[in-house]
């Protein structure tokens, strides 16, 4: 019962992220709201695992962390490149 709270608060998380993404007036809003969509799918994914005592989704976690972490450095090194130029 617990994990299923905590599943539907992590999705409504990623609703919210989503919205910014999709509405976000700066690239660094989108960049910081994935942020928040991959953080949520991760939580989500880690109360699943932990729920039904399952250790196959966490290597997806494994995946979907560097694969975020990689993006959020790329791009706020593009935004900062991008910020330097006259």
């Amino acid at each position: 019962m617990t994990a299923h709270i905590a599943i539907a608060l992590f999705v409504a998380t990623s609703v919210c992220g989503g919205v910014r993404l999709f509405r976000g007036p700066t690239l660094a809003d989108r960049v910081i709201s994935l942020d928040v969509v991959l953080i949520s799918l991760m939580g989500a994914i880690a109360v699943h695992a932990a729920d039904t005592g399952s250790a196959a989704f966490l290597d997806l976690l494994v995946v979907i962390a560097i694969v975020g972490f990689t993006a959020t450095v790329a791009a706020s090194r593009f935004i900062e490149h991008e910020q330097a130029q006259p």
